[in-house]
């Protein structure tokens, strides 16, 4: 089995009947759905609205029909209405929240109220990571090592996508950090996942995954597998085909069974919240 970590929501249109055909074609049997982006995101001429309620209304028509469509909510936590918004979404059944940090760092202190209440909720917090192409200057925001400030938020559990692209080994490097302070902190309840969603050029993806499963870190148990498809656009072809060039580098990586059934189910099942 395959579960998609990390799709967009990024047309006007809801049918969620068609996309889950689509999904069953390219062997995908359940995904997280990403809402449409918050207000601060709009660089491109999206037709949308981008009232926080009307969003969650079109993610919960697309998710609410089908038990293999999970709804995790796009936040800016610096809108003035943030906190409202998490918990209009947590009531309404949301399975999870999307972050992009495009012009603040996520260690800024507001942010990291937002991210403190999420966690007391409960609930995971997809972070982008790495270059953001977006036609700005905002992926200094996106350093891996931005993130470790998260150490300090008890119970949350969140992922870092595509592998932090060009900065893989330094997201590698803030995993280790995460997992050693188990060690020194036994108090400590934070997770750290690593969401393997290109990013990666074909050029790196087989030296990425190398260096993230072989560095010598207990990371088995905590990647997932990602297309960054959108709802509009899903090309069930190049989705078979990422699906199963990974399947191949795993192979010759050696990875036992486990470890892959992690990364396409197992590790999913518990990101979100289902297992």
């Amino acid at each position: 089995m395959v579960y998609d970590t990390h799709i967009h929501i990024m047309d006007e249109k809801v049918e969620p009947a068609k996309f889950s055909k689509k999904l069953r074609q390219a062997g995908i049997d359940g995904c997280v759905l990403l809402s449409q982006p918050p207000k601060s995101f709009y660089h491109h001429s999206y037709c949308f609205s981008q009232k926080a309620s009307d969003r969650l209304d079109n993610l919960f028509t697309w998710c609410g029909q089908s038990e293999n469509l999970f709804p995790f909510f796009w936040i800016d936590p610096l809108e003035k209405s943030a906190l409202k918004q998490v918990k209009a979404a947590v009531k309404r059944g949301v399975m999870g929240f999307k972050v992009i940090c495009d012009y603040y760092y996520p260690y800024d202190k507001r942010a990291m109220e937002v991210f403190r209440f999420i966690a007391e909720n409960k609930k995971p917090i997809l972070f982008h990571s790495g270059i953001l192409w977006d036609g700005k200057m905002s992926s200094i925001y996106n350093r891996p090592a931005g993130f470790e400030a998260l150490i300090e938020i008890s119970g949350l559990k969140f992922a870092l996508a595509h592998i932090a692209w060009p900065w893989c080994d330094e997201l590698i490097a803030v995993y280790g950090k995460f997992q050693q302070a188990y060690l020194a902190r036994p108090d400590l309840s934070v997770e750290m996942f690593v969401d393997i969603t290109p990013g990666t050029p074909a050029i790196f993806r087989k030296d990425a995954l190398y260096k993230l499963f072989k560095t010598g870190y207990d990371i088995k148990d905590h990647v997932l597998f990602g297309t960054d498809g959108f709802t509009s656009t899903f090309d069930v072809k190049q989705i078979k085909t990422m699906i199963s060039t990974d399947r191949r580098i795993m192979n010759e990586l050696d990875l036992p069974q486990a470890a892959i059934d992690g990364v396409f189910l197992n590790n999913f099942k518990r990101f979100v919240g289902i297992a």
